[in-house]
């Protein structure tokens, strides 16, 4: 999964097609509970890009996005925001990838 670099990146990014932040912490338990999923999630689900969102490096963009609990998933294509999984909760691979089949 790719990490994102600057809220620039961001910018430019959610104007691509099919794009997934994932926003997580080092020090989030659940984050490292899903961790080893991640590489098959994003080889299941490849007419996607992953990003990696450091929440204590991008704390205003989390509040700017109403992400206030880790791990969570934002997605967007072409410029709007077409879904989210936010909420402070374990998740599990099956519910990442219901969340991701629902923005079809």
């Amino acid at each position: 999964m790719k990490k994102l670099t600057s809220v620039e990146e961001y910018k430019q990014l959610i104007q691509g097609d099919n794009v997934i932040f994932m926003f997580s912490a080092d020090w989030c338990p659940d984050c490292r509970v899903i961790e080893p999923i991640l590489p098959e999630i994003e080889k299941e689900n490849s007419s996607y890009t992953f990003y990696y969102v450091d929440r204590d490096e991008y704390i205003d963009l989390c509040a700017e996005l109403s992400v206030f609990g880790i791990p969570s998933f934002v997605a967007f294509h072409q410029g709007k925001e077409v879904g989210r999984f936010v909420s402070k909760d374990r998740k599990t691979q099956e519910q990442i990838q219901d969340f991701i089949n629902s923005l079809t």
